[in-house]
C-alpha cells in the first residue's frame, strides 16, 4: 500500500515515522535519499530551485553557447524572484509583448515578458536594426515586398532591387 504508507506514515519512503519534513515539519517524502517537502516556502520543496532536487539537474546543460556580443538581461519572474540572463544581442527578437533570446550557457531560446524586464531600454537599443542610421525607412509598398518574399523565401526583380537598398531587412 505505497500511497497510503506515504499518507499515514508507514513504510520506508517517509523521512521520519510521521512523514514530516525535518526543516519545516510539513508533509514530506524521501526519494533517492532526498527529502521532498510539500510546503512551497520550505527549502526542501520539490519545485524550489535552491533545493537539492533541482540542483542535481541544473548541471545537465546541453551545448556550450558563448555570445559574441553579450548583453545582460535583468528579469523578474512570475514569483517575483530576480533573474539575470546573458544573451547575444544578435539573437534578440521582439514578438508582440515578449522578447525571445538565446541565452548562455545552454544556448536555449527563452521567452521573456517585456513588462518584467528591468533593463528594457538597454535591450531596445541592442536589437539588430533593419535600417542603417540616417537611412530612410522603406515605404509601405517596399515593406510589403520585403516581408512577403522573406516570409515565403521567394524572390523577384523588384525584391532584389529593394533588398539592395535595405540589406539588413
Amino acid at each position: 500500500m505505497g500511497f497510503f504508507d506515504k499518507l499515514f506514515g508507514g513504510g520506508k519512503s517517509s523521512p521520519s515515522a510521521n512523514n514530516q519534513c525535518p526543516a519545516c515539519g510539513a508533509m514530506a517524502s524521501v526519494s533517492a535519499g532526498v527529502v521532498r517537502c510539500s510546503n512551497p516556502t520550505c527549502v526542501n520543496y520539490a519545485g524550489n530551485p535552491s533545493s537539492a532536487t533541482s540542483s542535481q539537474h541544473a548541471g545537465s546543460k546541453k551545448g556550450s553557447f558563448s555570445p559574441e556580443k553579450p548583453i545582460e538581461i535583468r528579469y523578474t519572474n512570475f514569483r517575483g524572484e530576480p533573474r539575470v540572463f546573458t544573451s547575444d544581442a544578435a539573437t534578440l527578437v521582439r514578438k508582440k509583448t515578449h522578447i525571445t533570446a538565446q541565452v548562455a550557457p545552454s544556448g536555449e531560446r527563452i521567452v521573456l515578458a517585456r513588462n518584467r524586464i528591468q533593463n528594457l531600454s538597454e535591450l531596445e537599443g541592442a536589437f539588430p536594426q533593419p535600417v542603417d542610421s540616417g537611412q530612410a525607412w522603406p515605404s509601405a509598398r517596399e515593406r510589403q515586398v520585403l516581408n512577403y518574399h522573406k516570409k515565403y523565401g521567394s524572390t523577384s526583380p523588384l525584391y532584389e532591387k529593394v533588398r539592395a537598398k535595405y540589406p539588413n531587412w
